[in-house]
């Protein structure tokens, strides 16, 4: 059985910021501590957080959503990659993002307080100061 989980929160700059910055490497890597090497164009593999991720571009609406494919290398070789999905709604005075992150292995809940930490804490800090 797999594991599945949605988290969200609000950052105070506009959807094109953050999909901008979460689809271009300088910008990943400056908002997450971590180098990344991400592109734009759908069906691209990219790597984040020094190689510790690994993934493939899904779906891109722009501004808007982004999907991949997604895994770190505590996966098994044997496990599938684990899907992701970034939504960007516009709200006043910044963005709500949703992250549901589905497909996961049995102790893929341990990624929950690790995208609070390595994603959205540190986005509010480089994004709000």
């Amino acid at each position: 059985m797999s594991v599945e989980f949605e988290i969200s929160t609000r950052i105070a700059v506009a959807p094109e910021t953050l999909y901008h910055a979460w689809l271009d490497s300088a910008e990943h890597s400056a908002m997450t501590g971590g180098a990344a090497n991400v592109n734009a164009e759908p069906g691209a593999a990219f790597t984040a957080w020094d190689d510790y991720i690994a993934g493939q571009n899904l779906e891109l609406i722009p501004n808007h959503r982004i999907v991949q494919a997604w895994r770190t290398h505590e996966f098994a070789e044997s496990d599938p990659d684990s899907r992701i999905e970034i939504q960007f709604d516009a709200q006043e005075g910044g963005t709500k993002v949703t992250l549901r992150h589905s497909g996961l292995p049995e102790d893929g809940m341990k990624y929950k307080q690790g995208w609070v930490e390595a994603y959205f804490e540190p986005m509010k800090a480089y994004f709000e100061g």
